[in-house]
């Protein structure tokens, strides 16, 4: 008997949630050879700085280069790229670009205080990092779609700098990735890969600068870099393999719904992609589109293997289940391909982003609505938000007392000051009251 394409689960099966938690289980922590390696990489950038990063690119992605010059890309080349693409993708990046900076104009804050009676002014600063890195991922697939996703927030927040790392496997390095940039704002950009690009931009070379926060997505290596060198530099998250989970309630056509699992399914063999719904017909009809549509797509291999390892159709009572599901599953992506869906948000906890109605596909999501594509994985929307402006930014408490404030605060601060006895705090508040 033949490997069912992909999975399929009912929660009336005894062994549903067993099933599920195995089915949806994946770390980011790295085994103990990958380890290994990241941080000897760590190591040798720290120790050895941009010769390091030259002999590593030309190992790991292939390429011949002689001087860490090679590896930068000068800004007179972001503006080439821009110019040779075609005029088609030229205008959608732009396009993309438009909505994006549109979207997240919406996030902006604004510093704020207030003053109380005895004149006391609290508040609070808002200021934006310095320098950000940007990594774009450049292996199976290019990612011109990141670069705007990632860039413009970071523009809109007042960012100074924005530093750009990319692998160019072989020299092949996607023109619509630098065009991207062109457009996005990036200050410079280097071809360069793997745990070595997140050293570079976490501690610093002779050529690439330390940066403050690195944000963007990359392979295990990258994940296993971006834990290490965290604390040395903000992060945006550690990201897992790329999620859908769909809702519908079996009024969708079949085909849409296949290729909306294939479009997360080919991002790679560990991405996951899962349909919920209740009724049991249209989860066999969706079978059948799924083995109709394969054969034609181009990453055939990639997704099969995606979908027999971790993808699932899930078979569920009733609405209320179908949240439950989701809700525990907290995916990247949530599709409610279903009747009225709006209806549905307030009982929605966990979710990186939410697609509303049987129209808005995934896709739409990673290149042009206008949020951010950079999404919390791996379960961990329970307590993480897409990229946004905020990541870019950061807030400092404003606090000033006049003297009669001082002094009444001061008698707060000596009692509970001494009650955790802890006297100079205590004292140096009680010198300001007055007499």
């Amino acid at each position: 008997m033949s490997r069912p394409l992909i999975n399929r689960l009912s929660t009336s099966d005894a062994d549903f949630l067993a099933t599920l938690n195995k089915l949806t289980a994946w770390s980011t922590v790295s085994d103990a050879d990958i380890e290994a390696t990241v941080a000897e990489i760590i190591q040798q950038v720290r120790s050895r700085g941009d010769q390091a990063l030259l002999e590593y690119s030309n190992r790991f992605d292939r390429r011949s280069m002689q001087s860490i010059d090679d590896l930068c890309v000068e800004s007179e080349q972001l503006e080439i790229a821009l110019a040779s693409i075609d005029a088609s993708a030229r205008s959608a990046l732009e396009s993309a670009a438009n909505r994006i900076d549109d979207y997240h104009r919406h996030q902006t804050e604004q510093s704020w205080q207030y003053r109380e009676a005895d004149g006391t002014i609290l508040g609070q600063r808002v200021t934006a990092l310095e320098r950000v890195g940007l990594y774009v991922p450049g292996g199976k697939a290019s990612y011109p779609s990141s670069v705007l996703m990632s860039c413009i927030p970071a523009r809109i927040a007042g960012v100074d700098e924005v530093v750009m790392a990319v692998p160019a496997p072989e020299n092949q390095l996607n023109p619509m990735v630098l065009a991207a940039a062109a457009i996005a704002g990036v200050d410079k950009v280097f071809t360069i890969g793997g745990a070595q690009a997140i050293a570079a931009m976490a501690y610093g070379t002779e050529s690439i600068p330390k940066v403050d926060k690195i944000v963007g997505p990359g392979n295990i290596y990258v994940a296993t870099a971006k834990r290490m060198v965290f604390g040395s530099v903000g992060l945006d998250m550690v990201a897992g393999p790329s999620e859908i989970l769909i809702i519908c309630d079996g009024k969708t056509d079949p085909d849409w719904i296949a290729m909306d699992l294939f479009s997360q399914a080919e991002h790679d063999e560990n991405a996951q992609s899962i349909l919920v719904s209740w009724d049991s017909d249209y989860l066999d009809k969706v079978y059948q589109s799924i083995a109709k549509l394969l054969p034609e797509m181009e990453r055939k291999d990639i997704i099969a293997q995606s979908l027999a390892n971790r993808g699932a159709m899930i078979e569920v009572a009733d609405k209320h289940e179908a949240i439950m599901v989701s809700n525990r599953i907290a995916p990247e992506h949530l599709e409610l391909s279903v009747e009225d869906p709006e209806s549905w948000l307030a009982d929605i906890r966990h979710a990186g982003a939410i697609f509303l109605g049987r129209y808005t596909s995934e896709a739409l999501g990673d290149y042009c609505a206008g949020p951010s594509h950079v999404l919390p994985t791996s379960a961990t929307a329970r307590f993480s938000s897409p990229l946004s402006v905020y990541d870019f930014q950061k807030r400092s408490s404003v606090i000033y007392c006049s003297r009669s404030g001082a002094s009444e605060l001061g008698k707060l601060a000596s009692v509970l000051g001494r009650g955790e006895s802890l006297t100079a705090h205590a004292r140096s508040a009680e010198y300001r009251i007055k007499k």
